[in-house]
């Protein structure tokens, strides 16, 4: 009897597989990393067949370490990093190079030429984002000028472009044997290829970017019928997939975020906080992204503004990884917690630049306010609090776009396990903050959609009966304290910019 329902969370950094039950509950879960690969300055990428190979061992850990077989789940979903661009060729199912990160910033040029011109405009009018690196079109612009093997794919018509889950959709329903090749509203709009509107590819924005249409996906609803898949080392009991949403979106759906007005905030690798603005396209005059919310098969599309911010959870891993300061992410709490503030440090990890609500691509990271009595613990806690304003600027750019107050911010994401930061998040911000039971609603919201296409959960009241809080913190800090806090962190901002030279 299949009484379960799973989730593939492939991320920036690591890929999970999570089993759920109809109360929400996690029966089981299985996370491992993934290379971060820096070739050049700005570059990031990933290998795609390690991507492919962990999302196999996840399932099968998961499903092992619960006791369980592809013939007791229900359905499968998929959420996914979402700009990241893989190109693969169909016949031999192998990449044609390795993927190009969301936080890549090799296209910087190509973006830069096209903000200056009057096709940046048609883009933002038709896609809803700004020229930016962040997005898809100008890194797979760049992989067609630049490298060989892709030019030559492309032009012997044997190049498939796609997001991270056109990839594993493809090899998990098939791969050179029949793979699908799709992708689904949420990612493709994240693309600079997709109209809002007509939830196509256009004509015109693939022309810009020289892009030929036969290497592009088919574009589909976040919920229904994908394909299926049988999981690799296990009986040979094929499981439906049945839903595939960019990671922010599922995370949206796992909130419960399903009516116009309603917000969360991811804290990932970056954060994301995204309101639902219903039926209706609204573009922001504050710097934030019209994008796809999720859409449902047979219904017509939901939209959302985002303010989506590079580098938050990766400061953290920068620390780690490239200072040493500490040698597991777990043990920035205490260490920030040693001290009674950062001591006037400020770290704007501008690392790929700045994304929300400025959209500077010459930004880059700094520290500054040091003193000789700086020490690694007040780094520490000027890395938890950058977070937290980097998330206070996308959150009064979102108000004003929006034209109410926000008193409550739903979070989600690794990193609400941290209690000091979300207690810096409530101070900075200036209102409460709320994490749900299961903080992990990305592998949820994407499970919600693959168990409500097929009737496993019957609708929204039965999301949202499973929605819990798990933790909550009030501001604590004054109001002339928030003020001098954040107007410190506006001229550390300002520090950052004109860095790079982009023209």
């Amino acid at each position: 009897m299949r009484e379960f329902v799973g989730a593939i969370d492939q991320g920036t950094t690591s890929t999970r597989f999570m089993i759920f039950d109809h109360d929400a509950r996690v029966v089981a879960s299985y996370q491992l990393e993934h290379s971060q690969i820096f070739p050049n300055p700005g570059w990031v990428e990933h290998d795609p067949l390690e991507i492919l190979e962990r999302t196999g061992e996840v399932m099968r850990g998961a499903l092992s370490s619960a006791g369980l077989g592809p013939a007791d789940m229900a359905a499968i979903g998929l959420a996914n990093q979402r700009e990241t661009t893989v190109i693969w060729d169909r016949a031999t199912g192998l990449p044609l190079a390795n993927a190009i990160v969301w936080q890549d910033t090799r296209s910087d040029r190509i973006v830069a030429e096209l903000a200056r011109g009057s096709n940046g405009e048609l883009v933002r009018q038709k896609t809803g984002l700004p020229p930016a690196t962040y997005f898809s079109a100008g890194k797979l612009q760049w992989a067609l000028d630049n490298i060989d093997a892709v030019r030559q794919a492309a032009r012997a018509g044997t190049a498939c472009f796609g997001t991270i889950d056109s990839w594993l959709i493809w090899n998990l329903t098939g791969g050179p044997r029949g793979g699908k090749h799709v992708t689904d509203v949420t990612n493709a709009s994240r693309t600079m290829l997709m109209d809002l509107r007509t939830l196509s590819w256009d004509d015109e924005l693939l022309a810009i970017f020289g892009v030929p249409r036969d290497i592009l996906p088919q574009i589909c609803p976040s919920s229904g019928h994908y394909g299926e898949t049988v999981i690799q080392g296990t009986d040979r009991v094929a499981v439906p997939l049945t839903a595939v949403l960019g990671d922010q979106q599922a995370a949206m759906l796992g909130q419960v975020c399903l009516r116009p007005g309603d917000v969360k905030n991811t804290y990932g690798t970056g954060n994301f906080l995204l309101t639902n603005t219903g039926g209706e396209i609204v573009v922001s005059k504050n710097g934030l992204l019209t994008t796809l919310c999720y859409q449902t098969s047979g219904s017509h599309p939901v939209y959302a503004l985002e303010g989506s911010i590079a580098v938050t959870g990766a400061a953290v891993q920068w620390l780690r990884d490239q200072l040493g300061i500490i040698a597991a992410a777990s043990e920035i709490e205490a260490l920030a917690g040693s001290v009674q503030d950062s001591g006037g440090i400020y770290f704007v990890p501008a690392f790929s630049g700045l994304f929300a609500p400025y959209w500077r691509s010459d930004a880059r990271g700094s520290v500054v306010g040091l003193t000789r009595a700086s020490n690694k613990a007040h780094l520490a806690r000027a890395t938890l609090e950058a977070i937290c304003y980097q998330t206070r600027d996308v959150v009064l750019a979102m108000e004003q776009d929006v034209g109410t107050s926000l008193e409550v911010l739903k979070v989600d994401g690794g990193v609400t396990t941290n209690s000091l930061c979300m207690q810096l998040q409530a101070d900075i911000l200036g209102r409460r903050v709320s994490r749900p039971v299961v903080a992990e609603t990305t592998a949820l919201g994407a499970a919600y959609a693959a168990g409500c296409a097929v009737g496993y959960w019957a609708g929204e009241d039965d999301l949202r009966q499973n929605w819990r809080e798990g933790g909550t913190w009030e501001p604590l800090w004054s109001e002339d304290q928030r003020q001098a806090g954040y107007a410190g962190w506006k001229k550390a901002v300002e520090r950052t910019l004109d860095w790079v030279d982009v023209n």
